[in-house]
């Protein structure tokens, strides 16, 4: 009875094939002190029916219980109103259509508990189709099933790789590799206090989850267990096969964060900010360059010319573009 209380928090979202199964997953964890709160975001399929006709196995696990329906109001928004719920020391985030490993949570718990100046844990993610079958990616983040034909077997192996640093090195969770990059796998825990304290999701950060990663690793470090814990569905349906719309909305991330560590406090990361942020552009201006360059067209040749015509300078601590 002692035990901390952890609070799974669910943002459901027109996944009527899928969301039963992610309860489920929940219910079926060995932890035993846990609340679960669901938010349907005004679905346009079934999902909130599913929702509903698990109420009674919910009421029957978990030591408190809460299901909702609202108007769609947006991922960041529900995130709010989910987090507003809570009244455990650790939250629980999961998509409506992924999946937590039985064993995830108590897990993720024993670690916190020990380590109180960690502010996140999480594990490894398998793959898994929209059928639940384990899957895998080649070299184009396409799925395979046999496992000799994959070059990334697991989400965190790909995420591991495309950082170019070990996730069990001093490097995971900083605030400076995150300046960069977002690269935390899916079904983390994190500390309900942090959260409540420092974190609100706003439309002018949407890509939610980067903008999380970007807030804790200001007040705590985080732990990667190299275990899997939990399954990320891959479908046609993620957002992150729209590759304009990611690159846009992580931008949009990234610039609420150069407006938002302008303000008094924040003068060390600030400076952390900005040197990783001349860092990047330089990398993205040479990625730029050695890709039309490879294109041999009279038009890639123009547009390396256009990027080499422009100078960067550093001034103030400030990369600044000029003609």
């Amino acid at each position: 009875m002692n035990a901390p209380i952890v609070s799974v928090v669910i943002p459901a979202y027109n996944h009527e094939d899928y969301v039963q199964e992610t309860i489920a997953s929940i219910i079926q964890q060995s932890y035993p002190r846990i609340e679960i709160i669901v938010i349907d975001d005004g679905s346009t399929d079934a999902t909130w029916k599913k929702i509903r006709e698990c109420k009674e196995a919910c009421e029957n696990r978990f030591i408190r219980t809460v299901l909702l329906t609202q108007k769609n109001e947006g991922r960041c928004v529900t995130l709010n109103r989910l987090l507003e719920q809570t009244t455990g020391d650790f939250v629980y985030i999961i998509a409506s259509d992924d999946i937590a490993k039985p064993d995830a949570i108590d897990t993720l718990v024993s670690f916190l508990d020990s380590h109180p100046e960690y502010v996140l844990a999480v594990g490894d993610n398998e793959l898994i189709d929209a059928r639940g079958n384990t899957i895998h990616w080649d070299s184009n983040l396409c799925a395979v099933y046999d496992e000799s034909d994959a070059v990334y077997k697991t989400y965190g192996s790909f995420l591991e790789q495309s950082c170019g640093f070990s996730f069990c090195s001093e490097n995971f969770g900083t605030y400076s590799s995150f300046c960069r990059r977002n690269y935390i796998p899916n079904g983390y825990l994190v500390r309900n206090e942090v959260l409540k304290s420092y974190v609100r999701f706003t439309e002018s950060a949407p890509l939610e989850d980067y903008w999380l990663m970007l807030q804790l690793s200001k007040y705590g470090k985080m732990k990667y267990i190299d275990d899997v814990l939990f399954s990320y569905r891959w479908h046609q349906n993620n957002t992150v096969h729209n590759r304009e719309y990611m690159q846009s909305i992580t931008l949009q991330t990234w610039k609420h964060e150069e407006n938002n560590i302008q303000n008094p406090g924040f003068e060390a990361f600030k400076h952390i900010f900005e040197r990783e942020a001349c860092k990047t552009t330089i990398k993205f201006q040479f990625g730029r360059i050695f890709k039309y360059y490879k294109e041999e067209t009279i038009t890639g040749k123009r547009r390396v010319l256009e990027i080499l015509g422009r100078s960067y300078i550093l001034k103030d601590s400030t990369f600044k573009e000029t003609k």
